[in-house]
C-alpha cells in the first residue's frame, strides 16, 4: 500500500477522484472536530472544501444547538491582516476578502467545536454578582457570600438568604456575570447552608434548581453589581436579558454538601450572564414560622 498522495506533492488530489458529493458524504461522518481539523491540515485544497462547505459550523451546530443563533463567526486579530497567502492563490483579488471571511469562519467554528468537547479540567466562570431576587439581611446575608466557599469568613457565618415567604412554592434567583461573554457551561455546583447557630441544625435548600443562561440588553456600561449599599435588586429584572438557554429542572437534596446539577450537554453562554433559580422551598424558620433558601 503506497501513502496517499495529494496535489502538494505529485498534483493528484484524492477529492477530485471521489467527486465533490462522495467526499460530503464522508466528511459529513466526521463527528470529532479534531478529526476535521486534521482533514482540513491534509492540503491546501482540502481546507478549501472544509471551509467552502462549511463542515466545521454544521458539527458545531450538531454539538451546541445555541450556536444556530450566530450571525457570523470571526476571527479578531490584535493586528492588521497579513498578506493573502497561497491558499487565495485561486481567488480573483476581488474575491479575497470573501475568502478570508470564509477562513476566518471555518477557524473560529473548529475552535469552538474543539472547546466544546475538549477534556480540560473544569474552571470557575463566576466572576461577579448582579443581585438575588431577595435578600433577607443585607449585608450580612448578600448574594456576594456565595462566591466564598466556606462557611465561616472572620468568625462569622458566610451565606446568602432569601426573604422569608408564608408560600413554599414562592421561587428564588441569583444572577451572576461569567469571566467571558462566551463561556461553555457543563455544570453548576451548589452548596445548601446549614444553620448550626439554629435549633436542629436545619438545612435551607431548595426544592429544584434551573439555570438560564443569555446576555443583557443593556448597553454597555449601564450594568451594575452589588455593592456595600446595595443588593441591585432592579438589575436582575427579566426585562432587562434574553435567555437563550434554559436547562431542565434538577431536584436538589437537603444536605449540605456541594451538590453537582450537571447539564444534559455543554451549553453555550451568549453573553455571560448566568441565571440561577431555585424553584420551592422545604424549611421554615422557628422564630417567625416562614420558608426561606440559604
Amino acid at each position: 500500500m503506497r501513502p496517499m498522495e495529494t496535489e502538494d506533492s505529485v498534483g493528484w488530489d484524492f477529492l477530485d477522484w471521489l467527486g465533490p458529493d462522495i467526499s460530503t458524504t464522508i466528511f459529513q461522518l466526521l463527528d470529532d472536530p479534531a478529526d476535521l481539523a486534521r482533514v482540513a491540515a491534509v492540503s491546501r485544497s482540502w481546507r478549501r472544501f472544509v471551509a467552502v462547505n462549511k463542515f466545521s459550523k454544521h458539527l458545531c451546530r450538531q454539538i451546541c444547538p445555541e450556536a444556530a443563533s450566530f450571525t457570523r463567526a470571526v476571527v479578531v486579530a490584535r493586528l492588521p491582516p497579513p498578506p493573502p497567502p497561497a491558499a487565495h492563490a485561486a481567488c480573483e483579488s476581488s474575491q479575497v476578502a470573501e475568502c478570508r471571511a470564509r477562513d476566518g469562519e471555518h477557524a473560529a467554528y473548529s475552535y469552538l467545536a474543539g472547546a466544546l468537547v475538549s477534556g480540560k479540567p473544569a474552571t470557575d466562570l463566576v466572576m461577579r454578582c448582579v443581585g438575588a431576587s431577595s435578600t433577607d439581611n443585607f449585608p450580612d446575608e448578600t448574594i456576594e457570600n456565595t462566591l466564598v466557599p466556606h462557611d465561616m469568613v472572620n468568625f462569622r457565618p458566610s451565606y446568602w438568604s432569601s426573604g422569608g415567604e408564608d408560600d413554599p412554592d414562592v421561587p428564588e434567583s441569583l444572577t451572576y456575570t461569567l469571566a467571558s461573554d462566551l463561556c461553555v457551561i457543563e455544570e453548576i455546583r451548589i452548596r445548601p447552608f446549614e444553620a448550626t447557630f439554629q435549633h436542629g441544625h436545619p438545612i435551607y435548600s431548595s426544592k429544584a434548581v434551573r439555570i438560564r443562561l443569555g446576555h443583557s440588553k443593556l448597553d454597555p456600561g449601564r450594568e451594575t453589581f452589588v455593592s456595600d449599599e446595595d443588593e441591585n435588586l432592579t438589575a436582575i429584572a427579566d426585562e432587562n436579558y434574553m435567555w437563550t438557554y434554559t436547562s431542565p429542572e434538577f431536584p436538589m437534596l437537603q444536605e449540605n454538601v456541594l451538590q453537582t446539577f450537571k447539564l444534559p450537554r455543554p451549553a453555550l453562554c451568549i453573553g455571560g450572564i448566568v441565571k440561577i433559580e431555585l424553584l420551592g422551598r422545604i424549611q421554615k424558620q422557628f422564630t417567625d414560622d416562614k420558608y426561606y433558601i440559604w
